[in-house]
C-alpha cells in the first residue's frame, strides 16, 4: 500500500514538472533578409537567383519557372508560429522577370542585369 502511495505521488510530481522542459524553436524553409533581396535584378539567370537567395523551398511541379521562399519559426513555448515569411520569383525563359512577397524590392531591382 505503501509503494503505491509513493508512486502515485512520484508521478504527479513528476508531471508536474513538464512544464519546465526546454523546448527548441523550430526554424522551417529558406531564411531571407533584405539585404539578399536587394541584390536582385531583373533578367538574373536561375542559377543567379540560386547564388544570392539559395535553393528554393518550392518549385512548382507544373510551372518550374515559379520559385517558392518560404520561412517559418515555430516557438518552443507552444505557440503557433512567431514569424512567417515568403517570396516568389518568377522566370521567363531562364531570366528573372518578377518577384514578390514579404519583403521590399530594391530600387536596382528594375535595372536589367547585363549577360
Amino acid at each position: 500500500m505503501l509503494f503505491r502511495v509513493l508512486t502515485l505521488i512520484l508521478c504527479l510530481s513528476i508531471s508536474a514538472c513538464s512544464s519546465w522542459v526546454y523546448r527548441l524553436d523550430m526554424p522551417q524553409g529558406n531564411y531571407l533578409v533584405q539585404k539578399d533581396i536587394d541584390k536582385l535584378q531583373l533578367n538574373m539567370t536561375k542559377e543567379q537567383v540560386k547564388f544570392v537567395l539559395g535553393s528554393p523551398v518550392i518549385v512548382d511541379s507544373f510551372h518550374d519557372d515559379t520559385w517558392h521562399y518560404v520561412y517559418r519559426l515555430k516557438s518552443g513555448k507552444g505557440e503557433k508560429y512567431n514569424a512567417q515569411k515568403q517570396f516568389t520569383v518568377v522566370f521567363e525563359n531562364g531570366h528573372l522577370v518578377s518577384a514578390s512577397g514579404d519583403f521590399e524590392l530594391p530600387e536596382s531591382y528594375n535595372t536589367p542585369i547585363e549577360n
